[in-house]
């Protein structure tokens, strides 16, 4: 048996080739530009398969020359498509409708016995009820191009003068075995839902969420064995065949089982979408055709992960009859395994190989590679080990400071690895230096992608110790928020309208936690906190975001004149970093640790408890030497108390430090 492949580097391609390859000789259509992915198919293939590759593209027309490729009545399998719900109409045109023309007139041209077309349920359109495999144009819309050219192909198919068989695939995922797949779109837009539920909720939380209709899941290596076995069978031209599930899962079954791959709450209280018609339609039309409406829409959709174009693909009208395969596939010994036997390796594989929010290399890459960043802070600490990872990446960084000879220990540092880093000292608690600053940078670099404010002042003492020290809080506030504030109003109108950019504000887990001592420091930063959650609100939809970085506590020049911090477990600059290519990559309203969300959570419902745990700890920690010094001058009450309180911290700070260095990494200094 001779075989002839367009699309053998494609994700159904890569699992059907083996099968081929055992029945007889292959030859495979290879695009120029595919040839290191064809590569990488070959070399997953048996040394002895009998492989012909041959150079050629069905988009532009560039067809190869058959006269002497020997390939009289083969079996053309017509594979290559575009599958990407996301991509322009004109692609989709070309490849899936010019395509098909092309590969139906080579096919003709070599005398192919059949042409063996892979279509997909897509041709349903928004068909309601079952749709059987001799079913096709029964005056279906298409909410969706993608459905449009798929039916758009195999009507030249059917209309056309080859042998043919059809297959019509339903919504293809990973291996069942290995849980491989080759990119992260179709139902795999909401395993990003399913982690950040997974992250964010308890797993016993129940949730609400709809039944739906069916949503017909299938499994790569079962759509190849299944295509395999039809091609392989005899008399079964002019047939078609739906490669579906024959019991598939309602959507809120499917949305559980996932949900329970994930180890995220389940929706246990699913309600049927119908009871939405309660609302007579014209409300329900009108209603979604305001503006404010699908703005919240959209934002609810791109919040977790999914695109607004897919939503339609989530849960067909039509349920589809798969009479014709199971014919074929029950004598061949293949069945489509139940979706709740293979989600967990789906899930394992995507969380492993495909999350788009995973920070590693490659994705930290996407987000800053040639874009212009400015940090400040970047002569030391956090600054200045963010400075490093995004100039490693191919970031051109943008280094702010006060002082003009660290920041050029910073660029020597860099360029000696090959990265770009530009020093531009400035006070940026002077509001008139950073407008200044920001105008000449967008000039001089036609535009600012992304700020991350790091710079910042911690004052560690006690509100008593601070009576007579107003110009403690003033100064904190004047860098941690005022700063910061006079940078970010400085780039926000530019950002706005050119509907692109990203601002990120290191803030402290003390926000979260209110510890003592930190008074100054924890003030400036909940007021940073609170601008930034406005303003997120404000620029929402506008190619703008925000991220605040609750962060622990960061070994820094900052903490250093604090002896009893060497004692607690600390996060280094480089680990910071990391937090800030996080926000970088996933672009969220906030980054935290668990520990900041679960004081956060104790602050809420039992904020006496909160004050208790933190108001021991007053009393057992020691002050600093300076305040200790600030106290002495207040009277004898008040120098006594601190005496005492100090010398309790003195004899329990190395064991009380460690106890709660265990259960709370402390603040951001």
């Amino acid at each position: 048996m001779q075989y002839f492949v367009t699309g053998a580097t494609g994700f159904i391609g890569r699992h059907l080739l083996p099968l081929l390859v055992e029945r007889g000789r292959v030859t495979v259509l290879v695009r120029e530009g595919s040839m290191e992915r064809w590569q990488s198919v070959r070399s997953l293939l048996p040394a002895s398969a009998d492989l012909q590759v041959v150079m050629g593209s069905l988009g532009d027309g560039k067809l190869p020359k058959v006269d002497d490729l020997g390939l009289a009545g083969c079996e053309f399998v017509h594979l290559a498509a575009v599958y990407d719900l996301m991509a322009p109409v004109d692609t989709l045109l070309e490849a899936n409708v010019d395509g098909t023309r092309a590969a139906m007139g080579l096919a003709k041209a070599m005398g192919a016995r059949c042409f063996h077309h892979v279509s997909s349920i897509a041709v349903a359109g928004d068909y309601r009820g079952r749709f059987t495999e001799e079913q096709f144009d029964e005056g279906q819309r298409f909410p969706h191009p993608y459905m449009e050219t798929k039916f758009a192909a195999e009507k030249l198919v059917r209309e056309g003068d080859l042998n043919f068989r059809i297959y019509r695939p339903a919504i293809v995922v990973g291996s069942s075995v290995t849980g491989e797949a080759d990119r992260s779109d179709g139902p795999y837009y909401a395993f990003t839902f399913f982690r950040k539920m997974r992250d964010t909720l308890p797993i016993w939380m129940p949730l609400p969420g709809p039944e739906g209709g069916p949503v017909n899941l299938v499994p790569v290596d079962f759509v190849a064995r299944a295509i395999d076995a039809v091609i392989a069978a005899s008399g079964k031209d002019g047939m078609t065949f739906h490669i579906a599930d024959p019991s598939p899962c309602t959507l809120g079954e499917t949305l559980n089982i996932f949900s329970h791959a994930a180890h995220a709450p389940e929706f246990a209280i699913r309600f049927d979408r119908r009871l939405l018609r309660i609302v007579p339609k014209p409300v329900r039309e009108m209603a979604a055709s305001f503006p404010a409406v699908q703005h919240l829409a959209d934002q609810v959709l791109r919040s977790i992960g999914i695109p607004s174009t897919v939503v339609s693909f989530m849960d067909y009208p039509a349920t589809f009859d798969t009479t014709n395969a199971d014919a074929v596939l029950s004598a061949a010994g293949i069945s489509c395994p139940p979706l709740a036997t293979y989600a967990e390796t789906l899930w394992d594989y995507w969380l492993r190989h495909l999350d788009p929010t995973r920070v590693n290399d490659a994705t930290i890459a996407t987000a800053v590679r040639g874009r212009t960043v400015v940090v400040t802070g970047a002569s030391s600490g956090i600054g200045r080990a963010a400075a490093v990872e995004l100039a490693r990446h191919g970031a051109v960084v943008i280094g702010i400071s006060r002082t003009r000879e660290k920041l050029e220990e910073v660029q020597q540092e860099i360029e000696a690895r090959g990265g770009v880093f530009h020093v531009r000292p400035c006070d940026v608690s002077d509001p008139a230096a950073s407008q200044a600053l920001v105008e000449s940078i967008w000039e001089e670099f036609s535009g600012i992608d992304i700020l991350i404010n790091s710079a910042g002042r911690s004052i560690r003492r006690s509100a008593m110790a601070s009576t007579d020290r107003f110009h403690d809080f003033e100064r904190t506030m004047k860098i941690n928020y005022f700063g910061t504030i006079s940078l970010i109003l400085a780039v926000i109108p530019r950002m706005v309208q050119k509907n692109s950019g990203h601002i990120v504000n290191i803030s402290s887990i003390g926000c979260q936690s209110y510890p003592p001592r930190f008074a100054a420091y924890v003030a400036s930063k909940s007021a940073l906190d609170a601008f930034t959650h406005i303003l997120g609100s404000e620029i929402a939809g506008t190619g703008v975001t925000a991220t605040t970085i609750h962060m622990p506590l960061v070994r820094t020049p900052m903490i250093a004149p604090t002896s009893f911090y060497r004692s607690v477990p600390t996060m280094s600059p480089e680990e910071a970093a990391d937090l800030v290519m996080q926000a970088l990559v996933n672009r969220p309203r906030e980054v935290s640790t668990r520990l900041g969300k679960f004081g956060e959570v104790v602050n809420a419902v039992a904020p006496g408890l909160n004050h208790l745990v933190m108001g021991t700890a007053f009393r057992l920690l020691p002050d600093t030497a300076a305040g200790q010094a600030a106290s002495e001058g207040d009277g004898g009450q008040s120098r006594s108390q601190t005496g005492q309180e100090s010398s309790a911290g003195d004899d329990n700070s190395g064991m009380v430090v460690a106890v709660l260095g265990q259960l709370m990494r402390g603040v951001h200094l």
